[in-house]
């Protein structure tokens, strides 16, 4: 990154100088993501009840508004280059970029080994993806002025490396945002659920049906479940409750569930209920 600043510098090269900026926040996702797998690492306690699992999603919200941030500031510029152009030294630009394709290409290797499931993870692995397409796209802009000396192939260049960061961006925005919104996680049909958790023979209805993600890989359920009363009187409720989980489970891939089992009549005086 350091050297990427100097040549960055010296050879008037915008693209280098935002494949730098970017280099910055790849480092500081790193740093970000490790610290917020520590904190998910971190036991339950009576005041944190799901601990700190949630701080893996808050890494990589921030690590999506950094990229719409830095991508603004470089197109920007990039755009009142392409109308006035400065000088740009293609050489230099060439064999820094290159040098750049082959670090990310080793660290893009690496962390595509990691579980990318997680999406703190995958935060970190977009941002250095993201900087590995910006330095390709660099290489090409330092050959094209290198030999053709057309001078706004670096703006167009850093252009590029926009497009690409906003792309991330907007993927880890709408999986984080879904996530701290308490969305159902994608993919997942909420009428489908409803429908086999009414299967089980004693159930009538169900209502108050929520689904969310805690963090990555760990869907949540809670449910107002509707029996009828002899359940209530025969003991049969605790079997209906070991269908409806193992249900949620082996179907849905939903094993933290909490459902309240009630009575036909209880309805009618319940406060605040939703009965969708």
């Amino acid at each position: 990154m350091i050297v990427e600043v100097v040549v960055a510098i010296i050879a008037g090269s915008l693209a280098l100088l935002s494949d730098a900026g970017h280099m910055l926040t790849d480092a500081a996702a790193i740093a970000g993501s490790l610290i917020a797998i520590r904190l998910a690492a971190r036991p339950t306690s009576a005041n944190w009840t799901f601990g700190f699992k949630r701080a893996e999603i808050l890494s990589a919200a921030v690590n999506g508004i950094t990229l719409v941030v830095i991508s603004a500031v470089v197109a920007i510029e990039a755009i009142r280059r392409l109308f006035q152009p400065p000088p740009v030294e293609g050489g230099p630009v060439l064999i820094v970029a290159l040098l750049g394709v082959a670090v990310n290409l080793v660290t893009v290797w690496v962390l595509a080994k990691a579980n990318r499931s997680s999406l703190n993870i995958e935060g970190s692995f977009q941002h250095i993806l993201t900087d590995l397409y910006g330095f390709i796209a660099t290489v090409i802009a330092g050959f094209v002025i290198l030999f053709t000396e057309f001078t706004r192939a670096d703006a167009i260049a850093s252009l590029i490396v926009v497009v690409l960061m906003l792309r991330a961006a907007w993927g880890l925005l709408r999986d984080s945002g879904r996530i701290l919104l308490e969305g159902v996680p994608e993919g997942v049909d909420l009428s489908e659920i409803r429908a086999h958790l009414m299967r089980p023979e004693h159930v009538v209805d169900v209502h108050d049906l929520h689904l969310w993600t805690v963090t990555s890989d760990l869907p949540a359920l809670s449910a107002h479940v509707i029996l009828s009363d002899d359940c209530f009187y025969d003991g049969h409720a605790p079997k209906v409750l070991d269908e409806l989980q193992e249900c949620l489970a082996g179907h849905f891939d939903v094993e933290h569930s909490t459902f309240q089992f009630e009575p036909a009549d209880h309805t009618a005086h319940e406060h605040g209920a939703d009965h969708r």
